[in-house]
């Protein structure tokens, strides 16, 4: 039986509930594309938590219509300080499209997964209402869809480069990457009477001023300008170099501020703030959240990302990969903020509380599982680095990759008698793992770690990325070889024979990534296959702003070498390329032949799908393996259709 919690235990979504509270208006409405689930892994309501700790009052505006009289906007009416808005968790374009431009049929922050309720673009759509019906009223737009698009970008779905987001919402302040330390800073100046126009000396901002204005005085920023969004249009090769130096300065802790011309406007992108400290990272994790979805969804369904992860635990946000087709790091940042053991075991004992709750957490982990608590040995050396990444091409020598902390949690975890089992769902990085490539493991960490996931918090199947077998793929991709899965399987088989478990590893694979050609598809095909590996699970590459690949895919060239690279670009080279995984699907045998014949690689399509046979009436024989698996399929069909019951 669920337990029944009064109405003022979430932050208001109506006028009533408005009331309820004592209220007539609020300081500050957040407008979101997601339905409202008040739970530490919804960005909406860790924002809505955040200006509730600091004093002022909130109300959402969730998923409000955009089609009709707009009365949803108006609902609160004029908030005191500000308009806050979010298409949600995730850019509203992915959200809704998949890798081959077709319209999903679903939206897992929606009840029922319903899709339909956010429109295309939501952060500009919602933005331009609230300026239309509020035009004295500032608008702060953030989240990933702000975030990704806060300069010059690539437009996957419009094909075509756009200006950083603040052109078309009309914004006035843009809060990029994790909001929590520029919202309180912000709120706090509000506090002291600070007018919102003021506000532009703010670190992690980006916001538009007219080019004939002079900058903010800062004396500790130095300023980097980038080509003009004008001039990208025209130069594709200036639009890769200015990719590089977003990069670089987003992933410094002591980054230099970046401005861009666009018209008669200049961009102005303020640093970001160092990586969150654990007290702060504590401070957002620790507030007073239900972790339910509002009454209000109750009679339109489940919410499907709320159901994945109600049951799981975040232990940190960041993540160092760098990986050039990933967005994570360029939202999250490249170093870890890891919150404290208390404040985790605190959340366990908040999750076992649920009514649903049966003594299993679905998920101990983060954006990789695996990286909680590592950071520099000497910090002095990382305010210096701007590597995109602290392990590709190999694994910094300053970076501290114990998983001690890590094994000792998932210990105290399992100790707790209310839980059964604790899964590590999300991704883990296997290089980590493999002491070829990451050499410090003088005290078998490494090995302790992997037996302990192994044997206490895996569900018959562990999933990780390699992502390719090409090395020259891996390269782009910042991903290191694929020899170290290779020996990461060997160490997993080791683990699993030692305890007597059958479980899987199962590898994940992207297809069309740039600098992928058709025999890379082919060569990964092989070697998979060779492995005992019959993929399933695949992704398309998916060009999203913000990425090294995404530049790549757009402009031809490396944005950190000019270097150019192919890439295919046509939905049916697209899908071509993804036959090479379903190689065991015999609609497929003809292109895969055909494809490896014209490229001189028979080899390739005979350990593939066979060698071309004929049987004594010169028809075309399948090749001895296939015909094996055939019968296996065929028997198992008819084990099915016979342990049926009548009706």
């Amino acid at each position: 039986m669920e337990e029944r919690r009064p109405i003022t235990d979430w932050l208001p979504i109506t006028r009533d509930e408005l009331k309820k509270r004592g209220l007539e208006e609020v300081d500050v409405v957040i407008v979101s594309g997601d339905a409202y689930v008040d739970h530490p892994a919804f960005g909406t309501a860790v924002i809505g938590r955040i200006i509730e700790d600091e004093g002022f009052s909130v109300a959402i505006i969730a998923q409000p219509n955009w089609k009709d009289d707009l009365r949803d906007f108006k609902k609160f009416g004029k908030p005191r300080h500000f308009f806050g808005v979010t298409a949600g968790c995730m850019d509203s374009m992915v959200n809704h499209y998949t890798a081959n431009k077709r319209l999903r049929s679903t939206d897992a922050y929606t009840p029922g997964g319903t899709s339909g309720f956010r429109p295309d673009y939501a952060t500009t759509v919602y933005s331009k209402i609230l300026k239309e019906l509020y035009p004295d009223v500032p608008i702060l737009i953030g989240g990933i869809e702000a975030s990704l698009r806060r300069v010059t970008h690539y437009d996957y779905w419009k094909d075509r480069l756009m200006p950083s987001i603040l052109v078309d919402s009309m914004a006035d302040i843009l809060v990029y990457g994790m909001g929590d330390q520029p919202l309180r800073e912000l709120l706090r100046l509000l506090k002291k009477g600070v007018p919102f126009e003021n506000l532009r000396t703010l670190k992690q901002v980006a916001f538009l001023q007219d080019s004939s204005e002079e900058l903010p005085k800062n004396k500790q920023w130095k300023t980097k300008e980038l080509s003009s969004h004008e001039t990208c249009l025209q130069d594709k090769i200036k639009f890769a170099a200015n990719f590089k130096t977003v990069e670089v300065e987003s992933n410094k802790w002591a980054a230099d501020r970046i401005i861009q011309k666009v018209g008669n406007q200049t961009l102005v992108i303020n640093p970001p703030y160092k990586t969150m400290t654990e007290g702060e990272i504590d401070q957002s994790f620790d507030l007073p959240y239900t972790r339910l979805p509002h009454p209000k969804y109750k009679k339109r369904g489940t919410i499907p990302a709320y159901e994945m992860i109600k049951f799981s635990i975040n232990m940190h946000r960041g993540c160092f990969g760098g990986c050039s087709f990933c967005t994570i790091s360029a939202h999250q940042g490249k170093f870890i903020a890891s919150r404290s053991e208390k404040s985790i075991l605190n959340e366990v004992d908040e999750v076992v509380k649920h009514s649903e709750f049966k003594g299993y957490i679905s998920d101990l982990g983060g954006p990789s599982a695996n990286m909680y608590r590592m950071q520099g040995k000497d910090e002095d050396i990382c305010a210096r680095c701007s590597s995109p990444s602290c392990i590709h091409p190999v694994i910094c020598s300053n970076l501290d990759t114990s998983h001690k902390a890590m094994t000792a949690l998932y210990k105290k975890v399992d100790a707790l008698p209310e839980v059964k089992k604790a899964f590590v769902g999300s991704g883990i990085r296997y290089d980590l793992l493999v002491d070829d490539f990451n050499k410090n493991n003088d005290d078998g960490n490494h090995d302790e770690y992997i037996e302990q996931v192994i044997t206490r918090h895996v569900s018959g199947r562990l999933k990780v990325a390699p992502e390719h077998t090409s090395d020259t793929t891996l390269r782009v991709m910042r991903k290191p070889s694929f020899s170290y899965f290779h020996k990461f399987k060997q160490k997993f088989d080791k683990i699993s024979e030692k305890h007597g478990l059958k479980q899987q590893l199962i590898p994940y694979f992207i297809s069309s990534h740039p600098g992928c050609e058709n025999e890379d598809m082919a060569n990964l095909a092989v070697e998979t296959k060779d492995m005992g590996f019959q993929l399933e699970q695949v992704q398309d590459f998916t060009p999203t702003p913000m990425t090294v690949a995404t530049v790549i895919y757009y402009s031809g060239v490396h944005p950190y070498t000019l270097k150019p690279y192919k890439t295919v670009k046509k939905k049916e080279e697209k899908l071509n390329q993804r036959r090479f995984f379903f190689w065991y699907k015999r609609e497929n045998h003809g292109y895969i032949r055909q494809t490896l014949n014209k490229a001189n690689r028979k080899d390739l399509a005979d350990q593939l799908i066979g060698v071309k046979s004929s049987n004594s009436n010169g028809e075309k024989r399948a090749p001895k393996w296939l015909d094996e698996r055939r019968k296996k399929e065929k028997n198992s069909s008819r084990k099915n259709r016979s342990g049926k019951k009548r009706s």
